[in-house]
């Protein structure tokens, strides 16, 4: 299990062959399922040093899987891989029921569950976004949450309601999308974000503003005195 009592830099792929590439870098590595080839054929194969995030994300949360039963039984599935160190299922199937399953599974195998949120139309308000992070809490390990930035202000607010949680001691993962926000995945951790986000090759970014692995690596650690 990834504890993620400290920052913890994921490379986003959907190709585990990319893991070679990533180890200098990167301390785990995000699995995007939705978007790969043949995925449990996939994780059953990995023999990689880096331990794998696991998602599958419909596509109203960014991914491309449709978001049904098949969706859920696959990232339930996936935690009991060896190599899975944490599932991340999206809060809006925590609060209906459906991914109690994936939870049960994590936990069964040893994983940590990230529960996660996407707003890809702004940033709520400070305390919305204290609302959804505790209700994320509420269901999983970590509460992720990705808002998209519109100005400063929007960063602020968010960069503040991390370090509410981090000095409360909850685990939680922050970052802003858009050029807007661009800065945030590189300055939140330093404010107590736990996981950061970034794609070995640039143009294989999944979200609106992400820095390629070794840049977002070098900027966290040198904010954060490393």
């Amino acid at each position: 299990m990834l504890a993620f009592d400290d920052f913890t830099l994921c490379a986003a792929t959907a190709d585990l062959a990319d893991e070679p590439a990533a180890r200098d870098h990167a301390d785990a590595v995000e699995f995007c399922m939705d978007r790969a080839r043949r995925p449990a054929a996939q994780l059953r194969a990995y023999d990689g040093a880096l331990p794998l995030v696991v998602s599958n994300r419909p596509a109203e949360e960014g991914g491309e899987a449709t978001d049904d039963d098949a969706r859920l039984d696959a990232l339930a599935d996936a935690a009991e891989c060896d190599a899975v160190a944490a599932v991340d299922v999206e809060l809006t199937a925590m609060l209906d029921g459906r991914g109690e399953r994936v939870r049960e599974a994590a936990h069964a195998n040893d994983a940590a569950v990230i529960v996660s949120a996407h707003d890809f139309e702004g940033t709520p308000l400070r305390q919305d976004l204290r609302g959804i992070l505790g209700n994320a809490l509420e269901h999983g390990d970590v509460a992720k949450l990705a808002v998209t930035a519109t100005d400063r202000t929007d960063v602020l607010d968010l960069t503040t309601v991390t370090h509410e949680y981090d000095i409360a001691g909850e685990a939680v993962a922050t970052m802003a999308m858009g050029e807007a926000g661009r800065h945030s995945r590189a300055v939140l951790p330093a404010y107590g974000s736990r996981i950061g986000y970034a794609p070995v090759d640039p143009a294989d970014a999944t979200a609106p503003g992400q820095y390629d692995l070794a840049t977002l690596r070098q900027l966290v650690d040198d904010l954060r005195g490393e």
